[in-house]
């Protein structure tokens, strides 16, 4: 018999805190809060060595439902499509002119986060209609 283990989805990006906040915004996620001794997270980074700040940052779902989510800083760019991508559930149920309504709202609300809107997908045969984004580092995202 099988167990259901935690898990975490972690991001390699190059402003670690930037990106992490856009997805607390996107998924009602919640930044812990800064590491005990420090008021804020400015005061923690600057307590570090400048080659250390910024390193690494992580959000988590309020619920303890969704898995944490980690993000660390790497010295590349990105370079080619992510391999593994989160599909944001927000039309979940939703087909036709109700699907799509809700989809582009949401995706309205995303751009004006930093978000960008790379193509939609229409309803074929075997699929609902959903909408490729990309993140504030370009990391590929679809709302579904």
């Amino acid at each position: 018999m099988s167990t259901i283990k935690k898990f975490q989805v972690t991001f390699d990006c190059a402003r670690p805190e930037r990106v992490a906040r856009f997805w607390c915004e996107v998924l009602g996620y919640v930044a812990p809060p800064p590491p005990e001794g420090f008021a804020t997270w400015d005061d923690f980074h600057r307590s570090l060595p400048p080659e250390d700040r910024d390193a690494w940052f992580a959000c988590s779902d309020p619920s303890g439902v969704g898995p944490r989510l980690y993000f660390q800083r790497v010295p590349e760019g990105k370079t080619a499509k992510n391999r593994v991508h989160l599909d944001v559930r927000v039309a979940t149920g939703l087909i036709g002119e109700e699907r799509l309504a809700t989809l582009e709202a949401e995706c309205a609300r995303l751009v004006a986060l930093g978000a960008v809107r790379v193509r939609l997908l229409p309803a074929d045969d075997e699929n609902e209609s959903c909408i490729v984004m990309q993140d504030v580092e370009g990391n590929e995202f679809c709302l579904d």
